[in-house]
C-alpha cells in the first residue's frame, strides 16, 4: 500500500497536521478497547458491559444525530439497520467480551486484526466481481498463516471456543460492511451509528438486568466501562467522522493497521501480558497479509480495497469497530 499522501482525498494531495493528529488519536481509540474489555469482564457480566457501552454511546451521539433533521434519512431502512446493528455490534461485542474471559487482550486484538483478510474472502463469496491478483492471494495466505501461528497453541490446549469467538467476531466485522454497502449506502453514518447503538442497548437491557452485579464494581472496572463507552465508542466515532472530513474516506481507514500494535503494546505495558515470539511473528504476518490482501491495483496505483470513494461520509461502515 502506498503512503498516505499518495491517495487523493477530497481534493487534498497532502495530509495536514490535523489529519496526522486525528490518525494518531484514532489508532489509540480503537486500539485500547481490548485492554478495557479485559479489565471490565473481571467485574461485570458481558451483558452489563455491552449495555454500558452501547447505552452511553447512544446517549452521547443521538443529540448530535438529531441536528438538522438527519434522522429522516433512516426512514424505510429499519430492517437493514437492525441487521447491521446485530452483526456489527450486538453479536460481536458479546463474543469478543466473552472471549476475553480466557484470552489476553493482546491476542484478541491480533486476531481481530485479521478482519480485513476475512473481508476479502467474504466479499468474494458474496459475488464480488473484482479479480484477486497474485499479490492479494499472497496476502490472504500470509495473513491466514499469521492467524494460524497465533491460534494454534490455544486450539491445541483444549480451549478452542474463546479463539473461535474472536474469529467469529472478525467474520461479523467483515459481513456488516457488505450489508451497509448494499442496503444502507444512502444513510448518513452519524444517525445510523447512534440508532444502532441505541437498538443494541435495548436488546441488552433484559440480560443486563438479570446479571446486574450485587455490589458496586471496583474503581478499575468502572473506569474501564466509562472508557469503553465514552472514549472508545462515542468519542471514537466523533473523531472518526472528523478524520473522514479532514483526509477523505479511503485514507481514513488506514489507521486500522495501527490498532493491533496499540492493542499489544497496551496489554504488555499496562496489564503485564507476555510479549512472546509467537505474538511478534503473528503480528508481522497478519499486518503484512492485511496490507497485501486489501491492496487494489488500479492504473498502476495501489490503495486500500473495499472502502468508499474519498470524501464519502459513509466510510464508518467499512471500519471494524471494537
Amino acid at each position: 500500500m502506498r503512503g498516505l499522501g499518495a491517495v487523493p482525498a477530497g481534493g487534498r494531495d497532502q495530509v495536514s497536521g490535523r489529519g496526522w493528529a486525528l490518525f494518531a488519536v484514532m489508532g489509540v481509540l480503537w486500539g485500547v478497547p481490548y485492554l478495557m474489555i479485559k479489565v471490565a469482564v473481571d467485574g461485570v457480566s458481558v451483558p452489563v458491559l455491552v449495555l454500558a457501552r452501547t447505552a452511553i454511546g447512544a446517549a452521547v451521539l443521538l443529540p448530535l444525530a438529531l441536528r438538522g433533521g438527519r434522522m429522516a434519512a433512516l426512514r424505510g431502512h429499519w430492517a437493514p439497520l437492525a441487521a447491521f446493528a446485530a452483526i456489527e455490534i450486538i453479536i460481536p461485542w458479546w463474543l469478543l467480551s466473552d472471549a476475553e474471559h480466557h484470552l489476553t487482550s493482546s491476542m484478541a486484538g491480533l486476531l481481530i486484526a485479521a478482519s480485513p483478510i476475512v473481508g476479502v474472502v467474504v466479499a468474494r463469496l458474496a459475488g464480488g466481481a473484482e479479480r484477486l491478483s497474485l499479490l492479494r492471494w499472497t496476502g490472504l495466505a500470509v495473513g491466514l498463516a499469521g492467524v494460524a501461528v497465533l491460534a494454534a497453541p490455544g486450539l491445541r490446549g483444549g480451549q478452542p471456543w474463546p479463539i473461535v469467538e474472536v474469529l467469529l467476531t472478525a467474520v461479523c466485522y467483515s459481513v456488516a460492511p457488505q450489508i451497509a454497502a448494499q442496503r444502507l449506502k444512502d444513510v448518513p453514518s452519524l444517525p445510523m451509528t447512534a440508532v444502532c447503538l441505541g437498538f443494541a442497548a435495548l436488546v441488552y437491557t433484559p440480560p443486563a438486568i438479570l446479571t446486574w452485579p450485587h455490589a458496586l464494581p471496583g474503581v478499575r472496572v468502572l473506569a474501564a466501562l466509562a472508557g469503553l463507552a465514552v472514549v472508545c465508542t462515542a468519542l471514537a466515532f466523533i473523531v472518526f467522522f472528523a478524520l473522514i472530513r479532514e483526509v477523505g474516506a479511503s485514507r481514513a481507514l488506514v489507521f486500522t493497521y495501527l490498532n493491533p500494535a496499540v492493542a499489544v503494546t497496551a496489554g504488555v505495558l499496562l496489564l503485564g501480558e507476555p510479549l512472546t515470539t509467537t505474538i511478534v511473528l503473528s503480528f508481522a504476518l497478519i499486518l503484512a497479509g492485511s496490507v497485501l490482501a486489501t491492496a487494489r491495483q488500479s492504473g498502476g496505483e495501489t490503495e486500500p480495497a473495499g472502502v468508499p470513494a474519498a470524501g464519502d461520509d459513509h466510510a464508518g461502515r467499512a471500519a471494524s469497530s471494537v
